[in-house]
């Protein structure tokens, strides 16, 4: 690779992206390479070319690999604008922000670079724009998540334990990261690779796959417009808002569904308590606000249910516990990466196109752990006679060939 010639406005942005993405301010960033900061900030600004051996100091400290910053087989996804754009709030949230944003820069960084090593571009089922519709905007989102769920072979009634599965099969890209506490998700549509979705890890796993649903809902509106959604209430939610808010609760806890597991209930024993609540959320896998919600806005319970249960004080935790309820480990993955996204970079390593330690940058590992999934993606489950047996294939042997 002829260093001198690397595009210096893409190394900048792989820069900027790398140090935010690790949390590191510019002062320590400049300190490490023993420089002034306006002669570092030259240097994310594209105006001054690092030195190599600045450049492995900064590759060390952002913890990855001099190769990755210099990559020309493809250009750094622009995401850093069109996500800044939409954010009015303050200086804390708007360095957090940053680091969520370069996060999700360098997760379709690397999505890109292994598509494109591989030469393998995803084919999508994505369904047509909607346009909103004259009318309420909750009927109309209630309308789209059964034309959806319709659309996607999901039924009518039924819960989706494996919702990012779902997306994913779909052509979503959904990854998950620590994020700082008030950020749920954002979203972002990049040409010529698709919608992305970033979930805070560090949410319990009924927010999660709230905030997975209402992301797709944005997506059906709103595809290429890109958005952050926290956690703090707005004053005055949007119309986009207000539809993906109604299309995850319909498209999470379908109308027909809920009404028969309502009706099942109160044939049964003739009355519906917080226990059968605590239950029925745990069936459609959400929170036992949303559930509650959602039967109110069905008119299935009465209006202010919710209030009631939050001014009584018990734990939501005490509810559950006394219902009977389990906690059951998450059905749907909570791997950071796309399952496709760890299945190409295992090929791209079992191809020796990557090294072992690009696959472990990749994979954010150890170079132990990243074997150790390279052999875990490449091992076969085979089930005869009741008896299971696992044996180890290799990802690039081809399944043409007569042996």
């Amino acid at each position: 690779m002829n260093y001198e010639n690397t595009d210096l406005s893409a190394l900048a942005e792989r820069l900027l992206a790398a140090r935010r993405s690790a949390g590191i301010t510019q002062d320590t960033a400049a300190a490490h390479l023993d420089m002034s900061r306006p002669t570092f900030i030259a240097i994310e600004k594209a105006t001054r070319r690092p030195r190599p051996e600045e450049l492995v100091k900064l590759a060390t400290l952002y913890k990855t690999s001099v190769s990755t910053l210099l990559r020309q087989e493809t250009q750094p996804p622009k995401l850093q604008p069109h996500l800044r754009s939409v954010f009015n709030g303050n200086a804390e949230d708007q360095e957090e922000l940053e680091i969520a944003i370069a996060k999700l820069t360098g997760f379709v960084d690397d999505y890109l670079f292994l598509e494109n090593k591989l030469d393998a571009q995803l084919v999508t089922n994505f369904p047509s724009r909607i346009r909103a519709s004259v009318g309420a905007v909750e009927r109309f989102a209630e309308h789209c998540a059964q034309e959806e769920r319709s659309r996607l072979n999901l039924g009518a009634h039924l819960p989706i334990y494996t919702l990012r599965e779902v997306l994913e099969d779909v052509g979503v890209h959904v990854f998950l990261d620590a994020l700082p506490s008030k950020l749920a998700g954002l979203y972002v549509f990049v040409p010529d690779f698709g919608y992305c979705v970033l979930i805070n890890k560090l949410h319990p796993k009924e927010r999660r796959r709230w905030t997975t649903a209402h992301e797709y809902g944005h997506f059906l509106m709103d595809r290429d417009k890109p958005g952050v959604d926290y956690l703090r209430p707005m004053q005055r939610k949007p119309e986009n808002e207000k539809f993906a808010d109604a299309f995850a609760a319909a498209f999470l806890m379908p109308e027909a569904g809920v009404q028969r597991r309502f009706y099942e209930e109160v044939e049964r024993k003739s009355d519906f308590n917080v226990g059968d609540l605590c239950r029925m959320a745990d069936y459609f896998a959400v929170s036992l606000m949303a559930m509650t919600l959602r039967l109110e806005s069905l008119n299935l319970i009465g209006r202010g249910s919710w209030d009631a249960i939050k001014e009584a004080g018990v734990a939501v935790k005490e509810l559950k516990r006394e219902a009977g309820v389990q906690e059951l480990p998450d059905a749907d993955s909570v791997d950071t990466f796309p399952d496709r996204y760890k299945l190409l970079a295992v090929q791209a390593w079992s191809s020796e196109k990557i090294s072992t330690g690009t696959l472990a940058k990749l994979l954010r590992c150890s170079v132990v752990e990243a074997r150790e999934i390279a052999y875990r993606c490449a091992e076969v489950q085979f089930d005869e006679d009741g008896i299971s047996e696992r044996f180890s294939v290799n990802l690039t042997d081809s399944l043409l060939t007569v042996r």
